[in-house]
């Protein structure tokens, strides 16, 4: 089972992403299983949703603990079925929206716990894009989904990247690009690891 993650902020294109690269490994005749968090098939899930439209530190850590407890779950119900690839969004990336110093914590505790892999993709947008899809494609924004957020969450995850096995893709590119680019990442790390 091969472990795909592909995280990174809010409009980065994550799902598009997920899908793109589902649908392609499934055409080319792979078992693949897909969790996409916060899910919206489990108390966990559905719980982090719900608190991300709402206001103040309770509702902000609320919503860290039951997005981390959804993840956990997907885990353990899983990761460990019999797929050729398993693809996970929005993943270790999540702890990025802790306060600090939660946030460093958070990622490095997370990280002793469940999975990693060598294919661990950041979408790497800039906020003033992030912002402008945000404001294009939603009705109601979520609490993390204004420019002041966006900027601060953006230089943690990075930071956070910058020092695991993250492959960071610039996603301000057209999807087609960094479909390109994550379909390349694993053919040669796959051919790299077979050689």
């Amino acid at each position: 089972m091969v472990l795909i993650v592909i995280d990174g902020l809010d409009a980065s294109g994550k799902n598009t992403q997920a899908l793109s690269l589902y649908n392609f490994l499934r055409t080319g005749g792979k078992t693949v299983c897909m969790r996409i968090h916060p899910s919206t098939d489990n108390f966990f899930g559905t719980k982090a949703k719900a608190f991300l439209y709402s206001k103040g530190k309770g509702a902000h850590f609320a919503t860290a603990i039951f997005y981390m407890a959804d993840v956990i779950r997907s885990v353990l119900l899983y990761s460990w079925r019999k797929y050729d690839y398993t693809i996970f969004v929005r993943y270790l990336m999540g702890t990025a929206y802790l306060r600090s110093p939660l946030d460093r914590i958070g990622y490095y505790f997370f990280t002793c716990i469940v999975p990693t892999s060598d294919f661990m993709f950041f979408l790497d947008v800039h906020p003033q894009e992030a912002d402008r899809r945000i404001r294009q494609t939603r009705r109601k924004k979520e609490m993390f989904e204004s420019l002041e957020e966006l900027n601060r969450i953006r230089g943690k995850a990075l930071s956070l990247a910058l020092t695991d096995r993250w492959t960071i893709l610039d996603a301000d590119k057209p999807p087609r690009d960094i479909e390109t680019e994550i379909k390349n990442a694993l053919s040669l790390r796959s051919h790299t690891s077979s050689t």
